[in-house]
């Protein structure tokens, strides 16, 4: 069951974020009950089994020398990315789990195992610019995100900051003609028969054009055939002097032509390169994206793509500031709870980011975190939903267990798990409830204003709080006869 221990409001009628202090475990067997199927998005930052007493296993800390360690670690998820599979949308969702270099090979199999269906990806994100010492070592800077995609699910195209540019070709930004003489794979003439043509062009006045495209040639003897009046015929022949072919056929190179997205560069006679606009590139000036201005001396168009707000998906490596965990991690936490700390919380901005190329065109997703830790996830979601005033949903869960060594200081004074000022102490009372209610509200728990502003995509003084809704459960035991007796049915 479910018991209510509290709750904020400041959203009007929009949904309740969910956090459940619970063993993540038994809280999403009780989700497959209410959200079956029903999950757009689960993200998720698993313990990273580095050998320090980060997690538990059947209720004892793992310790580095373990020769169990990564078995444990294995069935530990294998057992909860099971039943997460079944929250999942299996029609279009995406399931996101961080991790560093001890489990990344053991978590891809085992993500293959479960999700034999989908598409997974794998990116690596600097989270430590400086990087963490290793003895006898380089120095770790980055850790893995896998994509798992079901469905339809991909990551859509945005309008990204600037800071993303460095990820991608810059020449994206700008409307690009490509060389029509394919390169790379396939290249002989062989491979692509029907694309072995001849494009007849000519020079007037200093202006090299295009005059028309030739029929497709099989067999031999190209060199000697003939050429309209005036005209020199360009063939797709390589810089060794093999015979290639062109990248599209001659009937959409006419179509080409007579739409202005095909022309020539600098005149050389029957060397003289062609080049092309390919579907991406029309597809920006056909939606005015990049607006025709003009036409040039040879028929091909000119574009005004000075205004061009890049939209694009980046690259498997993301090298951002604003994914540093300590800046959007450590200090912002700190800002929101001066006097709490929590061992290595994520960065705001990246759990953000990596959410936004799945649920920025679902303004009412429903997103799951069951390792939430702090509670990033939850604060990324409310971010999403002020940028584009969506109605975004988190649901998050955590346990409420006191680090290892709060715990052998509270066993010292005698206390033991269930005791007030023993569970005052765990993650999910003295962390992810205060982190939650403080980015709402903007107040620390001590009522005084947030200090400092939110930076990147959207910035503003975290005082200012969001008009967000959230509600804390706690996980019971029920006994089974107090519910078919209908006396804890409604928990």
């Amino acid at each position: 069951g479910l018991v209510s221990t509290g709750k904020v409001e400041r959203g009007g009628g929009k949904p309740f974020h969910t956090v459940i202090n619970g063993e993540n475990f038994h809280a999403l067997e009780a989700l497959t009950f209410t959200h079956r199927g029903k999950f757009d998005a689960i993200y998720i930052d698993p313990p990273y089994n580095t050998g320090a007493r980060d997690w538990k296993y059947n209720n004892n800390y793992v310790e580095g020398d373990d020769q169990y360690r990564h078995s444990k670690w294995l069935a530990m998820m294998e057992r909860r990315l099971l039943v997460a599979r079944q929250l999942l949308n299996f029609e279009d969702s995406v399931l996101i789990a961080t991790i560093d270099e001890k489990e990344y090979l053991r978590l891809g199999l085992l993500l293959e195992q479960t999700f034999p269906e989908a598409e997974v990806q794998l990116v690596s994100s600097v989270i430590n610019p400086s990087g963490a010492a290793r003895a006898s070592a380089f120095r770790r800077t980055d850790e893995y995100i896998f994509f798992v995609f079901l469905g339809s699910c991909g990551p859509k195209e945005l309008p990204l900051p600037v800071e993303w540019r460095i990820t991608r070709d810059r020449r994206a930004e700008k409307l690009r003609w490509d060389g029509l003489l394919r390169s790379g794979s396939n290249t002989q003439r062989e491979d692509s028969p029907n694309q072995f043509y001849p494009i007849y062009a000519e020079e007037r006045d200093g202006v090299a054009s295009v005059h028309s495209i030739g029929e497709p040639f099989f067999g031999d003897g190209w060199e000697a055939q003939s050429s309209p009046y005036g005209t020199v015929a360009i063939w797709p022949i390589r810089r060794n002097g093999t015979e290639g072919n062109w990248q599209i056929s001659a009937t959409n190179a006419s179509k080409l032509l007579e739409a202005g997205y095909l022309k020539l560069g600098k005149w050389r006679e029957q060397d003289t390169t062609v080049s092309y606009i390919k579907r991406g590139g029309i597809t920006k000036i056909e939606s005015g994206v990049f607006p025709v201005v003009g036409r040039a001396a040879d028929n091909s168009v000119i574009v005004d793509d000075s205004n061009y707000e890049s939209r694009f998906i980046p690259g498997t490596q993301w090298r951002l500031p604003s994914h540093s965990a300590e800046q959007g991690g450590t200090k912002l936490l700190r800002n929101l709870l001066p006097d709490r700390s929590f061992p290595f919380p994520k960065s705001l901005y990246a759990v953000e980011d990596a959410l936004r190329f799945f649920v920025t065109d679902k303004p009412d997703a429903t997103v799951l975190d069951f390792f939430s830790g702090s509670g990033t996830t939850a604060h990324a979601v409310m971010r999403l939903n002020k940028q584009d005033g969506g109605r975004r949903q988190c649901i998050s869960v955590t346990n409420n267990e006191a680090g290892a060594d709060e715990q052998a200081k509270l066993r010292k004074d005698g206390l033991r798990p269930g005791d007030p000022d023993w569970e005052r102490w765990g993650i999910c009372d003295y962390i992810t409830k205060p982190r939650i209610e403080a980015a709402i509200t903007g107040q620390t728990p001590k009522g005084q204003p947030i200090k400092g502003d939110y930076k990147f995509t959207d910035e503003f003084p975290m005082a200012d709080g969001f008009e967000e809704n959230a509600e804390f459960f706690t996980l019971t035991y029920e006994t089974p006869i107090a519910v078919s007796h209908n006396r804890a049915f409604k928990r």
